[in-house]
């Protein structure tokens, strides 16, 4: 088994782009790998804080960055599946993630999930990653959102549960495992394309951002009155 770590760090910088409808029209999705440590923390909530990792811009704050997506995971592994599959090599940080991992299954991660990176840092599984417009445009890829949405194998969001450091060839452990089976697919699959999984996400309870788990509820609750 691969171990599980940190393949690099990368972050973003403000880049006027015209597939992005972001105030002053530019975007930070276009992450590169970083040398060295990079200080990660919470910051803040929606529409007020932007990323958690400093240095890594985010430039719509209607749609990214805050607590419950303060840092962004996708797999090496997946990144080389999405390779084989456009016929085109894919960079660490292509799909705009701040950690691309190695050894990680992050599709199978459970919400609320924790992860030790390194000696400090101390991350939470809160989601998976919603493609937009921009996520399209920056790839350059026709029918690009249905395409990653199809796949179901969309990354996590994570929050900061204890600030630290983090630098290519960290070690990630997995320090938490929730007593449920939500798992980011499945939360994922239960707000894009399959409604009716929706009851099945309360089991993970505050471990949900709040949108999410204000749908599951009220479809659950929709399902009780009918």
């Amino acid at each position: 088994m691969t171990a599980r770590t940190v393949l690099t760090v990368n972050a973003g910088r403000p880049t006027p782009a015209s597939h992005t409808d972001a105030p002053g029209g530019r975007t930070g999705i276009d992450k590169r790998p970083v040398a060295g440590p990079v200080r990660v923390s919470d910051p803040g909530p929606r529409g007020e804080g932007g990323s958690g990792l400093a240095g890594d811009a985010v430039c719509d704050l209607r749609h990214h960055g805050g607590s419950d997506q303060a840092v962004y995971a996708f797999a090496r592994e997946d990144l080389d599946a999405w390779e084989r599959e456009l016929g085109r090599p894919l960079a660490n940080g292509s799909f705009g993630e701040n950690l691309t991992t190695a050894g990680l299954r992050v599709g199978e991660a459970l919400i609320g999930e924790r992860w030790r990176i390194g000696g400090e840092l101390v991350l939470e599984v809160a989601s998976g990653r919603i493609p937009c417009r921009t996520f399209q445009g920056h790839l350059g890829e026709a029918r690009w959102v249905k395409r990653f949405t199809e796949a179901a194998a969309p990354g996590a969001y994570l929050r900061v549960i204890t600030p630290g450091s983090v630098r290519a060839g960290d070690p990630v452990e997995i320090v938490h495992r929730p007593d449920h089976e939500v798992t980011v697919e499945l939360q994922f699959r239960a707000v894009t394309t399959r409604r009716d999984l929706l009851p099945l996400l309360l089991p993970a309870g505050g471990a949900l951002t709040p949108s999410t788990l204000r749908k599951a509820r009220a479809y659950a609750a929709e399902l009780t009155a009918s």
